[in-house]
């Protein structure tokens, strides 16, 4: 999978990243890569960029994402964490469910995500698990920072030790059957592997 930067507005991403550079800390995974994309490219971001700002005059946050195969949309999504009270609605994350149900399948391998902005962890996970060939976004996460969505906070705890995460705990509590579901899977002839 590569992810992809707007082609559009390389110029003015790089700006933008200068001018929050000293407020927003950069995170601690390797930077996006900025390639030249293609006019297909492009109309598809902006028809992710027309999703989002639709979208915000509906009651969603400001995120829009559209799945792609051969040149044809197969799904869109919207951020509706707050119209529908889903911490996991984002945009992303719909549009790749709703190309899952198009698809028949949970893999989306040789389609590409077009999203309004760089995907958040959440989001990007869910790229990786749906094997996405091609994610592809058009404003950066400082550009969504300077909205009020600023995932700078998650980057950084994902790179410390759990034991010292003041939000959220995340506790291991051994059991002696702690295994057992994976065995199950394990011995489950009729498993679907992904």
């Amino acid at each position: 999978m590569s992810i992809d930067v707007d082609p559009v507005s390389t110029t003015a991403r790089t700006a933008s990243a200068a001018a929050h550079a000293t407020t927003v800390p950069a995170a601690p995974t390797t930077a996006p890569t900025v390639a030249q994309g293609t006019p297909e490219d492009a109309r598809w971001l902006r028809r992710a960029v027309e999703l989002a700002t639709a979208n915000v005059a509906e009651g969603g946050g400001p995120f829009g994402a559209v799945v792609v195969a051969g040149g044809v949309e197969v799904a869109v999504g919207q951020n509706r964490v707050t119209r529908d009270l889903d911490p996991t609605a984002h945009a992303e994350v719909q549009a790749i469910r709703a190309a899952c149900r198009e698809a028949g399948s949970f893999a989306l391998d040789g389609m590409t995500l077009y999203t309004s902005c760089e995907p958040c962890p959440l989001c990007l996970a869910a790229c990786l698990w749906a094997r996405l060939d091609r994610v592809v976004f058009s404003a950066d996460r400082h550009d969504a920072s300077r909205g009020g969505f600023d995932d700078s906070a998650f980057y950084e705890l994902f790179a410390r030790d759990r034991g010292t995460w003041d939000r959220t705990r995340v506790h291991e509590l051994r059991l002696p059957e702690s295994t057992r579901p994976f065995d199950a899977w394990l011995t489950h002839a009729a498993r679907t592997d992904y």
